[in-house]
């Protein structure tokens, strides 16, 4: 197994696979008990021998690819991206390299924005990847051909089911997992999860997402309409008001509303709405009920359903998963005072308390 090290490599992706993976090896010595072959050998490799400072700062030692005629599996983790974004053919020999393992029989993977490297060698056109939701967008533009899911934890796709992408930071933790019951065994994966306290991510990455609309289309009308809304989402007839507002017939604006932001007026209300229920739901005590009724949904039950086919999850599940623990809220409270207050958006979480 090939960890690929290069400038704009995160180290804590980096070092996070190499430890897990090392650590599935002694998992597995200890749970066979008669083997003494751990399923892997990991290496850190880099275009050219000797130390690679990470992004971060860290110097690491890498191999250089010259010396790797084979390998079983390449990684390439999180790369950080610049406010410019991806530079493209900064690292050429790195990517033939990655094209000619893959040909010798090799898994290809990244973890989280490693996609980006990935992307350069084609041989992810056509096929489906995911990459951290968060540079979504800047991916779809620079690689076209490649159909990326952000919501999506974990993508195996090609042939041979040998082209693996994990999404956003910590799901590198389901590909190390992944990778170790496809190579040593579901039980030998269950323990290191165990040793490590990993989780898979089986809901998704859904409701890790923040819905920020888009705002780069270039329509002022539409734009004035989505600034008007982002504060007054929770009044009656939202998108009747924006129309009123816009001074457009009915059927133009709905029309331009599509063009501009992807999503329908209704459905843009509701994202906006099931994003400040989150909000509510991470950071204050209001019952379901309550964040239904301030977010602008006099029906509960359907509150909860929408937020359910919003999210993958329902809002109760949602708070307990995403909520601050109730130990760090405490130790909040005793350094400011008192009641720590969180704010959120125009409010408080003192409005609950009425």
């Amino acid at each position: 197994m090939s960890l690929v090290a290069l400038p704009d490599t995160v180290a804590s992706t980096l070092f996070g696979l190499f430890d897990v993976m090392k650590g599935a090896g002694l998992m597995a010595v200890a749970s066979a008990g008669t083997s003494a072959h751990p399923p892997f050998h990991v290496d850190i490799v880099s275009e050219t021998a000797g130390p690679v400072q990470l992004v971060s700062g860290v110097p690491v030692d890498g191999r250089s690819i010259d010396a790797v005629e084979t390998t079983d599996v390449v990684i390439v983790p999180s790369v950080l991206l610049r406010p410019e974004g991806w530079r493209k053919a900064r690292y050429p020999r790195l990517v033939d390299w990655v094209h000619r393992m893959h040909d010798r029989g090799a898994v290809i993977c990244s973890a989280c924005s490693g996609i980006f490297l990935l992307a350069e060698t084609g041989l992810f056109d056509g096929k489906d990847a995911t990459v951290h939701f968060a540079y979504a967008r800047a991916f779809g533009v620079a690689y076209p051909g490649v159909a990326v899911h952000p919501e999506r934890t974990l993508v195996v796709s090609g042939r041979r089911e040998e082209l693996v992408s994990s999404g956003a930071s910590t799901t590198w933790h389901d590909l190390a997992l992944y990778l170790i019951a496809r190579y040593a065994g579901a039980t030998t994966a269950q323990e290191v999860a165990r040793l490590f306290a990993l989780q898979w991510h089986q809901d998704g990455l859904t409701p890790y997402i923040i819905f920020e609309g888009r705002t780069d289309h270039g329509d002022a009308e539409i734009q004035s309409a989505q600034e008007w809304l982002r504060e007054h989402f929770s009044v009656a007839n939202p998108v009747d008001e924006m129309i009123r507002r816009s001074k457009l017939a009915e059927r133009t604006f709905k029309r331009r509303f599509v063009s501009a932001t992807g999503l329908t007026p209704i459905t843009y209300v509701q994202r906006l709405r099931i994003e400040d229920a989150k909000r509510r739901l991470e950071r204050t005590d209001a019952s379901v009920d309550e964040i239904s009724w301030r977010v602008g949904y006099e029906d509960p039950a359907f509150f909860r359903r929408l937020f359910k086919r919003t999210t993958g999850v329902a809002p109760g599940v949602y708070r307990k998963r995403f909520r601050v623990p109730d130990f760090t809220r405490r130790a909040l409270n005793r350094e400011s005072g008192g009641r720590e207050t969180m704010r959120i958006g125009g409010f408080d979480d003192s409005e609950t308390d009425r």
